[in-house]
């Protein structure tokens, strides 16, 4: 084994906060002009529907915060 987790296989990224999906979870939306839409959860879901931009949204904005590696002064 090689030690991957999923096989190789890209995993999908949440269309609202980007959060990497795990196999088996959250939920795809395919439209009719082809473009597939994933959420890694009910409040992505929502928020997306409702038309709110995840840059103006607070907690999207943390969550990428503390994802993001610290630069080195």
């Amino acid at each position: 084994m090689s030690g991957r987790r999923n096989n190789g296989v890209d995993m999908p990224k949440c269309s609202f906060c980007g959060n990497e999906l795990s196999i088996g979870t959250g939920t795809m939306l395919v439209k009719n002009e082809g473009k597939i839409l994933y959420w890694c959860s009910s409040k992505c879901e929502g928020n997306a529907a409702l038309g709110r931009n995840p840059a103006k949204v607070s907690w999207v904005r943390k969550k990428a915060k503390a994802a993001k590696p610290a630069q080195p002064k």
